[in-house]
């Protein structure tokens, strides 16, 4: 019941973020007056606020809404191989529904395979960034302050849009799905691979990276060595150890 809960929010999750991108790229760009910059930028904040939403709203039950994420999670020992596939399979899923639905909200085809062209070596690199920095914010923020998640993955997503060539796919759900649509958001299914290709790099050179950055195993001569006791705590220490004797002696007398 358990795991049946966890996939049916992957699921939910994926299909509401995919919807959200596509939907707003259709809206925006039918309102957008030949200005593409503002349909990106609407792109970016709409999937910048509805991410937030959703992770912090499924985050007790699954949050993933990523292939990469699921694996890099896997291979860091914070979550089970057993359920890799059928995670990804309900990612996968969950975004094809996520592009139905936005298509089918703005009367177009539920289905139609896309002309638009992603390709060239600056859109790949831009989309090993993109996940090489998503998986770090996410890495980054679980050993230091988990609670930012939803916020900080959010901000990173929507600011990545816009400052990477290739838009900040950064999944290859998300990918997948977005070859269903012929509208601007979309990919030509030719280019879907070299995509997924540069990601799973940047994810998986993420892991290593991000993954040694933030062990949670330091020993003490490293802790030292990167945060020395500065010369004023010492002082302060020695004044308040004054203080308690001066204290103890009134005491005493």
């Amino acid at each position: 019941m358990k795991l049946a809960r966890a996939l049916v929010a992957e699921i939910l999750g994926t299909a509401f973020l995919l919807a959200t991108v596509v939907g707003s790229g259709i809206l925006a760009h039918r309102l957008d007056l030949g200005n593409l910059a503002l349909t990106v930028l609407c792109i970016a904040f709409a999937t910048g606020g509805v991410l937030a939403a959703l992770i912090s709203a499924f985050a007790s039950v699954s949050a993933h809404f990523n292939p990469i994420v699921t694996v890099v999670l896997a291979l860091r020992k914070e979550f089970s191989w057993n359920y890799v596939l059928p995670y990804i399979a309900a990612q996968i899923c969950g975004a094809i529904l996520g592009v139905i639905v936005a298509n089918l909200m703005f009367d177009l085809p539920a289905l139609v395979i896309s002309t638009t062209a992603r390709t060239g070596a600056g859109q790949w690199l831009g989309e090993a960034v993109a996940t090489f920095g998503l998986i770090g914010v996410i890495i980054g923020c679980a050993r230091g302050n988990a609670r930012a998640i939803p916020y900080a993955v959010a901000a990173y997503v929507a600011g990545a849009i816009y400052f990477t060539s290739s838009t900040c796919f950064a999944n290859p759900a998300v990918t997948i799905a977005r070859m269903f649509t012929d509208t601007l958001t979309g990919i030509m299914p030719a280019h879907v691979p070299a995509f997924i290709a540069a990601q799973i790099l940047g994810g998986f050179t993420a892991a290593f990276v991000f993954g040694w950055l933030f062990a949670e195993t330091i020993t003490e001569e490293e802790r030292d060595a990167v945060m020395p006791v500065p010369a004023a705590t010492n002082m302060k220490k020695e004044f308040q150890d004054r203080e308690v004797l001066e204290n103890v002696r009134e005491l005493v007398h």
